[in-house]
């Protein structure tokens, strides 16, 4: 009778991981072969590739960060100010070169990561009060660097640092080559080392993690630390690609990055996902956005429309996956 018993459920459970792993990418299919079939040469052009790829690889760099913060258990809501904030940095530190340039925003917005980190870490602080604090205090500092918003930083087009963003190697755009490069890197972290499965040990159970002598105070620092950096990294590519810091750039990348990861089959209480479902949900919500603007006739609100519905389908899923694993209990939290 166990036996039999048991098989169903562990039906449901492959049925149920199938799911969260394959729906993503099937739905990027499915939205790839209606676009090339509805736009033609307009939507399946190698310069329109080119241009999605662009405008995806900062979300791809801030989502990375935000995968191992999720895995871990926890949200970070300040990336979007902190993208901002590196840009503006970035833009400043310029007057004294590129090595200011970039080494100002990773240091500044690194100290915002710790200090997330070190209050959800060790203090125990809920992570959406501490980073939405951080949010304000980003924006803010963003704002106060740039003179209230008044004066927008420009870098001189001769700097090796705007020369590095605006490059192309083989048709790719640099910022493209660095999402790569960090991705590859992100996936041999979160898969290949102790680190990557101290994290999904703490997304599962944070005190069962402790019991197993896995420092989960240190880790969740780190994830936080990782989380702004790579927001930095992002900031710090835009500002070198436009040559200009803007204080108000990335306003909702933050809930646009939770959106992919979540999408991409990242579970909001923690402990599953991967980085890979997380490349598939930046893609899966920037080609719906590009497939909006060839519509053309359709506003750019849509874009956030169509990402909502995307992440509140995907959230309802896995909330019902939950409650048949846990036999009718209470389900992801949202």
């Amino acid at each position: 009778m166990t036996r039999a018993g048991s098989a169903p459920a562990e039906h449901r459970e492959r049925a149920a991981a199938l799911v969260r792993r394959a729906g993503a990418p099937l739905a990027l299919a499915v939205l790839l072969v209606v676009g090339t079939a509805a736009f033609g040469d307009g939507f399946a052009s190698a310069r329109n590739a080119g241009n999605i790829a662009l405008d995806s690889s900062y979300l791809v760099l801030i989502a990375v960060g935000m995968t191992f913060v999720i895995i871990s258990g926890g949200i970070d809501l300040s990336v979007g100010s902190v993208f901002a904030l590196a840009g503006v940095l970035t833009a400043y530190g310029a007057q004294w070169g590129s090595v200011a340039a970039v080494a100002l925003p990773l240091v500044v917005c690194g100290l915002i990561g710790l200090a997330n980190g070190l209050l959800v870490g060790r203090a125990r602080m809920a992570p959406f009060i501490v980073t939405l604090a951080a949010l304000l205090f980003a924006r803010g500092l963003a704002f106060a660097a740039s003179q209230e918003g008044n004066r927008v930083h420009l870098i001189p087009a001769d700097l090796a640092l705007t020369r590095i963003g605006q490059a192309r190697v083989l048709g790719v755009g640099a910022p493209v080559l660095v999402a790569l490069v960090v991705f590859a890197i992100g996936l041999v972290v979160l898969n290949r080392t102790r680190f990557g499965q101290a994290v999904y040990a703490i997304g599962g159970s944070s005190e069962g993690a402790e019991l197993m002598g896995l420092p989960v105070a240190r880790v969740k620092a780190s994830v936080y630390v990782l989380s702004a950096l790579l927001a930095a990294v992002a900031g710090i590519l835009v500002a070198a690609q436009t040559s200009s810091g803007l204080p108000t750039i990335g306003e909702g990348r933050e809930l646009e990055a939770i959106a992919a990861v979540v999408i991409g089959g990242t579970l909001l209480t923690g402990g599953a996902g991967t980085l890979v479902g997380t490349l598939v949900g930046v893609l899966l919500l920037k080609v719906v956005q590009n497939v909006i603007n060839q519509i053309g006739t359709l506003d750019a609100y849509y874009q956030q429309l169509a990402s909502g519905v995307f992440l509140l389908v995907v959230v309802l899923v896995q909330a019902g996956l939950a409650r048949r694993r846990t036999g009718g209990g209470r389900g992801v939290p949202t």
